[in-house]
């Protein structure tokens, strides 16, 4: 079965092709689409139902739409919603893992929160949303090379490495994307099934 997935991150499309196996996931590049998607929404959820709802107009494939947040409580939830471009628009993963160490130096507190949120859009037009959450710490410095955005700096409760010291197939087990592709992967089942 064909899933476009909105985007054409490499990072994150090994990531949703490695989670949802057995699935055809095309990119955005593979439809033809290369329109830049204003993400004008108020939370991730908004953001995510954007981005499916215009891929939708250029396929009449299943599509899925990611957003993801990293929610600091010493910053009053920044960057969250912007956290892509919290450096500004053209910030790379390195300017927005900088300015958020900076933030943080003379912080205590350094718990963070890690949200994705996907949304669904199926040929008839249903609409679903599936959520994942994986609480953690911001490291002091970078730590580890694997992984992407803010993967060097974020620490899941439990464990004493970052997203990016971890294998492949261990962020797939507990990442915040992984919750939420893994609630999806299990819904497409049941529907198949049904």
């Amino acid at each position: 079965m064909d899933i476009v997935l909105a985007s054409n991150n490499k990072h994150k499309l090994k990531e949703v092709r490695d989670i949802l196996y057995g699935y055809n996931i095309l990119s955005l590049d593979q439809i033809g689409f290369n329109e830049q998607i204003e993400e004008t929404g108020a939370t991730i959820c908004e953001n995510a139902l954007i981005k499916v709802r215009e891929i939708r107009k250029h396929t009449d494939k299943m599509t899925i739409a990611d957003d993801t947040g990293l929610f600091v409580q010493a910053l009053n939830d920044a960057p969250g919603v912007y956290s892509a471009r919290y450096a500004g628009e053209k910030a790379t993963f390195e300017d927005n893992n900088k300015k958020l160490l900076k933030a943080l130096e003379n912080k205590v507190d350094r718990s963070a929160v890690f949200k994705c949120a996907i949304a669904l859009s199926m040929p008839n037009g249903e609409e679903k949303i599936f959520l994942g959450q994986v609480n953690g710490q911001i490291a002091k410095e970078y730590l580890g090379t694997g992984g992407f955005g803010y993967d060097p700096i974020f620490i899941p409760d439990g464990m004493d490495k970052t997203y990016a010291e971890l294998s492949s197939e261990e962020k797939d087990r507990l990442s915040h994307r992984a919750q939420a592709l893994i609630e999806l992967k299990n819904y497409l089942e049941f529907i198949e099934n049904t």
